[in-house]
């Protein structure tokens, strides 16, 4: 018997690291494309690997003309957007879970059918509706931030709203008894002890909605079009695609950057990720 688990648990680990090799790989090769030297990139150079490593292509990349106020402008937006839909989500959530009103289960399906929309399909009329907006509120419409992060956060909150309720209704009924006892009022309740218990669940959605927009190119692209200095990271990388010869070395250097912010989030809340997915998964 003791053999038999060795023998399963080898090929279980083998089975995990092929797949984890396989997501890995291109990582890697967009690393190595970066480091390699232009003239490698131009000639074709399949090599997985380089001996004359340069940083020559970040140096394009961080020289590029406006490529701070991008960056900027990109944390700016991904940062409200996470903090307003995972409100919104956190709080939608309570009021779908925690109480019961009429039209409950209608709202429900509103939310998940609205998940299921293709962004595609909601381009074209969210682009003239974001360039009719622009005549009546300041801030908003075509070449502003204001429209990214507006419709960055309609598109996270319904998935966000669906991973939380797991993590709402999980929270026991004889807590909210027990603070109503103890003379807390809802708002007490929701501020001081759901919310708490929950944080896992609110750290896995930000982490959702902070990657959809940070990697965000098609709205930046379609609603942003001659404001300069509204751009975002994703657009910067337009620069080093040109119509006889793409910079690669360039195109994959900017990459790694876009990367990084994402990695060290990732890194920094990678525990309250992983029992986050988990009370997804089983609310």
């Amino acid at each position: 018997m003791r053999g038999v688990a060795t023998l399963r648990r080898i090929r279980t680990d083998g089975a995990g690291l092929l797949i984890a090799g396989a997501v890995a790989f291109p990582l890697y090769w967009m690393v190595l494309s970066a480091l390699k030297p232009r003239t490698d990139l131009e000639a074709g150079d399949p090599k997985p690997y380089t001996l004359e490593p340069t940083l020559d292509s970040f140096r394009r990349v961080l020289l590029v003309d406006g490529f701070g106020q991008y960056l900027l402008n990109s944390l700016l937006v991904a940062a409200v957007v996470v903090v307003f839909s995972t409100l919104c989500a956190f709080l939608a959530a309570v009021a779908l879970t925690r109480y019961r009103f009429r039209m409950r289960t209608t709202l429900l399906i509103m939310v998940i059918t609205a998940q299921m929309v293709p962004v595609e399909a909601l381009t074209i009329p969210l682009f003239f509706l974001m360039r009719t907006i622009g005549g009546a509120v300041p801030g908003l419409g075509l070449n502003h931030l204001g429209s990214l992060m507006l419709v960055h956060t309609a598109f996270a909150v319904p998935l966000a709203i669906w991973m939380l309720r797991g993590f709402v209704a999980a929270v026991p009924r004889e807590l909210e008894e027990a603070s109503w006892l103890d003379g807390a009022g809802s708002l007490t309740f929701v501020t001081r002890v759901l919310f708490p218990l929950t944080a896992p669940g609110v750290v896995a959605t930000s982490i959702f909605s902070f990657i959809m927009t940070w990697n965000d190119f098609l709205f930046a692209r379609t609603f942003i079009i001659s404001a300069q200095e509204n751009q975002t990271l994703p657009i910067a990388l337009l620069s080093f695609f040109k119509p006889d010869e793409n910079d690669w070395g360039g195109i994959m250097a900017g990459s790694v950057l876009m990367t990084l912010p994402v990695l060290v989030f990732f890194l920094f809340v990678q525990r309250r990720l992983a029992s986050g997915l988990g009370g997804a998964v089983k609310g």
